[in-house]
C-alpha cells in the first residue's frame, strides 16, 4: 500500500512542490560566487544554442547555473534550457520539479527512451535551445560520462559547456551517485567552463575525453569556491 501510495500522481506532485519550494529558497539564499560567467553571457547575448554538462550529482542545484542573475547579464529572452531527464519515475519527478524552477525537461536515458530522447535534443539545438544533460545518468557509474553528449556535440556542431555548482551546507545522500542535498544560508559556487567546440577530425573518445575532464574541473572549482577559497 505504501508502495502504491508512493507511486500515485498526487504524491509524486506533492513531492514535486515541496522539493521545488525548497530548492527555490536554497537557491534565493545562498551567497553565490561564480567563475567563467562571460561563457554563460556569451550564450545568451549571441542566442547561439549550446549543451551543457554537469555530473549527475548536481542536480539539485542545477537550475541555478541558468536562474541565477547578476548585474551586467543579458536578457536570455525566449532561448530556453531544456535538460534530458530519465523516464523512470524518478525522472519525472525530477522534470516535474525542474520545470517549477524555471527549467523545461525531455525524456530519455542511455537505457531507456534514448534514441527519442537523442533526437528530441538535436532538435531542441536546430530550433535554438540550450540543451542540459547528465553524462553519466541515470544510473552511474559515478562521474563516468557515456558516450552521447560527444555524439550530440559531433552532429550538432555545437560546443559542450562543462558545469559545476556545489553549496558548503548539504547531506551527503545514500545514492549511487552520492548526491548532495543542499540547505539554505550557505555558501555557493556555480562555475561555467570553457566551451569545448568538436575538432573537424575529432573522434568521439578524443572529445569525450575533454568534455570529462572539463566537467571535472568545473565541479572541483565549484566546490572550492563553496568552501570559500579563492
Amino acid at each position: 500500500m505504501l508502495k502504491r501510495l508512493a507511486r500515485h500522481p498526487a504524491t509524486l506532485a506533492l513531492a514535486a512542490r515541496l522539493l521545488a519550494a525548497w530548492l527555490r529558497l536554497v537557491h534565493r539564499t545562498t551567497r553565490w560566487r561564480t567563475e567563467g560567467r562571460e561563457h554563460a553571457r556569451a550564450v545568451w547575448a549571441a542566442r547561439s544554442p549550446a549543451i551543457g554538462a554537469f555530473w549527475h550529482e548536481q542536480i539539485p542545484l542545477a537550475p541555478a547555473l541558468w536562474t541565477h542573475r547578476e548585474a551586467g547579464d543579458p536578457d536570455p529572452g525566449p532561448m530556453r534550457c531544456v535538460v534530458l531527464v530519465s523516464r523512470h519515475r524518478d525522472g519525472r519527478l525530477i522534470a516535474d520539479i525542474a520545470r517549477r524552477l524555471g527549467v523545461d525537461a525531455t525524456f530519455g536515458s542511455s537505457t531507456r527512451g534514448a534514441l527519442e530522447g537523442f533526437r528530441d535534443l538535436l532538435r531542441l539545438l536546430e530550433a535554438g535551445h540550450t540543451v542540459a544533460i547528465t553524462p553519466d545518468g541515470p544510473r552511474g557509474p559515478r562521474r563516468l560520462a557515456q558516450p552521447g553528449v560527444a555524439r550530440l556535440a559531433l552532429l550538432s556542431g555545437r560546443p559542450v559547456v562543462p558545469l559545476g555548482a556545489a553549496v558548503a551546507r548539504r547531506r551527503m545522500l545514500r545514492t549511487w551517485d552520492r548526491m548532495a542535498l543542499p540547505f539554505p544560508f550557505s555558501r555557493g559556487g556555480l562555475v561555467y567552463g570553457e566551451p569545448i567546440t568538436p575538432g573537424a577530425d575529432e573522434t568521439e573518445e578524443a572529445l569525450l575525453a575533454r568534455i570529462s575532464a572539463g566537467m571535472d574541473r568545473a565541479a572541483a572549482r565549484a566546490e572550492a569556491l563553496a568552501r570559500g577559497e579563492r
